[in-house]
């Protein structure tokens, strides 16, 4: 804290003297609430040591972990297990036309099936990687 104060009055001064523009620190959040947890003596010492080793107090360290925490429900469950059912099922579908293609690599058909495989791994790509996100 001495440290921020000291660059206040470094700032204020240099105000003073110049025409320079006044830069303002953002005030302290005050935070009157509290919430009361229950742990055991190991799950305690854990939560102090995660947060001596991020240089956190506990408040701060579980207002962190909070602000990332997402929350899906039971249907948002259910649609996610669909979607990766569905996509194993595409999956396996591919593996066996790409069985077929290299099976018959001299053929024309064949290089135009793996064409339409790789744009359809790609696409299969984009998908499982944006069904976190929804």
């Amino acid at each position: 804290m001495a440290v921020g104060k000291r660059n206040r009055e470094a700032l204020s001064q240099e105000d003073e003297n110049s025409n320079q523009i006044k830069l303002t620190m953002p005030r302290k959040v005050q935070r009157t609430n509290t919430i009361s947890i229950r742990l055991t003596d190991s799950e305690k010492l854990d939560w102090e040591l995660k947060a001596h080793g991020a240089g956190l107090t506990i408040s701060q360290l579980v207002r962190e972990a909070m602000g990332k925490v997402r929350i899906t429900n039971i249907n948002d469950r259910a649609l996610q297990r669909e979607r990766t059912f569905q996509i194993a099922k595409i999956g396996n579908n591919l593996n066996q036309i790409a069985r077929w293609a290299n099976t018959y690599k001299s053929t024309a058909e064949a290089v135009e099936i793996v064409t339409y495989l790789i744009a359809i791994e790609q696409a299969l790509l984009a998908l499982t990687s944006t069904k976190g996100n929804e």
